[in-house]
């Protein structure tokens, strides 16, 4: 059993996220131009490219704007030279942060990034400082109730790494990062449809906020995705609810 209140904080993220529709939309064009410039145009031999379409399809986004995006990550239309960049740093009580970024300008998104760890309570922290508390992986969660033994053959059976119980009923079903689509489909035809799907930066330890530290960390997680050069925003917070 592990986790604390994880639910209600994954129902969170995603109201967040669907409130900021729009920005998704800009996240989402920047992942493909750079997935398909680093690994070329063709979804089925880039992994990290199918994964940024498919995201973008499931928030409904035109085709037509996802074949411009990797055309200009092709080469083939000109446009915007995005490079990523990622941040590290600490919010309330040393709870650890990662930030990633897309910029065109370094100068203006380490400043801007800067400003909103001072301004809410954090600190910037050097290269590799936190890092190593979070994994590269996929995730999906189901609600509580989810019949833990039949998820788990169907997960295991469709190439999962593990399948997590947290202490609120819900579960987790984690995967390798490029074997994420597959194992999706996987479930998805044994009849298990995640509430949440992505491929995170997942924490290996927590830090449980409560009261005022969960009010100022939410504002400070707030501040950094509002940031146009951020792509997201992860935390080994647990914020109470």
């Amino acid at each position: 059993m592990a986790g604390h209140s994880k639910w209600a904080n994954i129902k969170h993220k995603k109201a967040a996220q669907d409130a900021r529709r729009g920005k998704i939309f800009t996240r989402l064009i920047k992942e493909i131009t750079v997935a398909a410039r680093l690994g070329g145009g063709d979804p089925n031999s880039n992994p990290r490219l199918r994964l940024a379409v498919d995201k973008a399809y499931e928030q409904n986004m035109p085709k037509d704007n996802v074949e411009r995006a990797i055309k200009r990550g092709s080469g083939d239309l000109e446009g915007v030279n995005y490079e990523e960049v990622r941040y590290e740093g600490y919010g309330i009580a040393g709870a650890a942060v990662l930030v990633d970024c897309m910029t065109d300008n370094r100068v203006r998104t380490v400043a801007d990034v800067r400003h909103a760890f001072t301004k809410y309570g954090g600190n910037l922290g050097t290269d590799g400082s936190v890092a190593f508390l979070f994994k590269h992986c996929g995730q999906m969660l189901f609600a509580p109730g989810t019949n833990e033994e039949k998820l788990m053959e169907a997960a295991l059976e469709a190439g999962a790494e593990d399948v997590v119980s947290n202490d609120d009923g819900s579960m987790e079903v984690i995967t390798a990062p490029y074997e994420f689509v597959t194992v999706r489909a996987g479930l998805e035809k044994a009849g298990f449809k995640a509430e949440l799907a992505e491929v995170t930066m997942k924490p290996v330890s927590e830090t449980v906020l409560t009261g005022d530290d969960s009010v100022k960390m939410q504002k400070l997680l707030d501040a950094l995705e509002n940031i146009d050069d951020v792509q997201e925003a992860y935390t080994t917070a647990v914020l109470d609810e």
